[in-house]
């Protein structure tokens, strides 16, 4: 399960494993703030709130957008933050820096 917090809009979906928290919010129309889906824009940046180690690791993008701090804070790019198991109990909040 996993808990998506948009702009306005929160749902609980049924997380699939392989795609990312910005692909689970996209399928489920939840009012996620991104404009290039590549980990260029930063737009979709995240507060994973709780169940980051059913993520796969951080990744080249990530650390070219993010501070180091921000990572410690629990923060992640929706579009990078691949669920690794259908098992995952996630919570995550669009938290963009615009």
């Amino acid at each position: 399960m996993i808990e998506l917090t948009g702009r306005s809009i929160t749902k609980k979906v049924e997380a699939e494993e392989g795609l990312t928290i910005l692909d689970h919010a996209i399928k489920h129309k939840v009012d996620w703030s991104f404009s290039c889906t590549r980990g260029t824009c930063a737009r979709c940046r995240c507060l994973i709130v709780e169940g980051a180690e059913y993520l796969e690791d951080i990744t080249d993008e990530e650390w070219d957008r993010l501070e180091p701090e921000e990572f410690d804070e629990g923060y992640r790019l929706g579009c990078q933050a691949v669920v690794a198991s259908k098992d995952a109990v996630i919570v995550a909040r669009n938290k963009t820096y615009f």
